[in-house]
């Protein structure tokens, strides 16, 4: 018989990473383990403080009610998305991996033998304009052919700058930009700042601005300044027919799914779906998990056709994160198959 249980884990970040809702210095979660005695699988319930839906004073005791069900989850399941969308990344992923002999071979594609490697940008954090200069010289060195930079933490003008130093080396043949805003940007100098950027030949800027104003979203998607992939609007649209509303109004160029936020692979699929119907194109981002979550994100999108470079982690950030076979090189993510996972016990209480 299956049962089903959890541990809560804490990751420490090498250094504190800015992000538009402030420094982070740990990365808090759960790893979720299904078992029959004798084959055991491991998922993830990863989530972001002030970014998530999930509501975290009832996490620990939903965590325990579905584990409790576990006999029964896919009665559950749609009822535990409403409102806990990392609880379901997580038993999706145990389930995948129990399944597939608690090998964490979640998907047979040639990414997960080890033959085939997904192309990933390199993150620039935001921070000081040193510190951001730093981080970008240091992407470069590491042959990444695309590189997100996040805006709206410092002075626009440092940003701008920053952004010009790469394009002063490298044309946009030769390196791919990305910009996330998170939201930053307001109604009164949206339409300027993204002019001032399109200048430097981005690809793309997601979330411009922040989320439920469908109209003025639709105006920026309509002027093509630069093309627009929405983000955090996909984790606070739950049900399918807003879903589809969302996508009709404001038809986005891109759309970014973090399996881990907006309910696992199930739900990321059907995004895949209704984006694809409607010429949307999307890509995938991992969202600070452990190794767990980002192999599980990686190996989904292995099994795609015709990906777009990824915005998958490099599990780089963390002091304690468990040891895999991830590995990145020249600005690709690789699962080297001569190395072998290690217990996640350092991480979890």
């Amino acid at each position: 018989m299956l049962s089903a249980s959890f541990q809560k884990y804490q990751l420490q970040f090498i250094r504190p990473v800015l992000t538009s809702r402030g420094a982070m210095g740990v990365k808090n979660g759960y790893f979720v383990t299904v078992s029959n005695g004798q084959t055991s699988g491991v998922g993830e319930c990863s989530f972001i403080e002030g970014l998530s839906r999930d509501d975290l004073s009832m996490i620990e005791h939903e965590l325990d009610r579905v584990c409790s069900n576990i006999q029964h989850w896919e009665s559950i399941k749609e009822e535990v998305y409403q409102r806990f969308p990392s609880i379901v990344f997580a038993i999706e992923t145990a389930l995948l991996d129990f399944k597939n002999g608690g090998t964490k071979q979640l998907f047979a594609t040639d990414f997960s033998s080890g033959s085939k490697a997904i192309a990933i940008n390199g993150l620039v954090w935001m921070g000081s304009k040193s510190f951001m200069l730093e981080q970008l010289q240091h992407k470069l060195a590491q042959g990444f052919k695309c590189i997100k930079i996040k805006v709206g933490a410092i002075d626009f003008e440092e940003e701008c700058d920053l952004i010009a130093f790469i394009r002063s080396h490298f044309d946009a043949t030769q390196m791919e930009i990305r910009l996330d805003a998170n939201g930053a940007f307001k109604s009164d100098d949206v339409f300027a700042k993204l002019e001032r950027l399109s200048r430097f030949q981005i690809h793309s800027m997601e979330q411009p601005i922040a989320v439920n104003q469908w109209d003025l979203m639709k105006e920026i998607c309509k002027a093509k300044i630069i093309d627009v992939a929405l983000d955090e609007e996909l984790i606070y649209t739950v049900d399918k027919a807003t879903k589809l509303s969302m996508l009709d109004a404001i038809a986005p160029q891109y759309i970014i799914l973090k399996p881990s936020l907006i309910g696992g692979f199930e739900k990321s699929n059907e995004w895949i779906q209704f984006a694809e119907e409607r010429n949307i194109k999307w890509w995938a981002t991992s969202a600070l998990e452990s190794n767990i979550g980002l192999n599980a994100i990686a190996q989904w999108v292995s099994a795609k056709q015709d990906i777009l470079i990824q915005g998958l982690g490099t599990g780089a950030l963390y002091t304690n994160n468990i040891v895999s076979p991830l590995v990145v090189k020249g600005g690709q993510l690789w699962y080297d198959t001569s190395l072998t996972w290690k217990t996640k016990d350092d991480v979890t209480d």
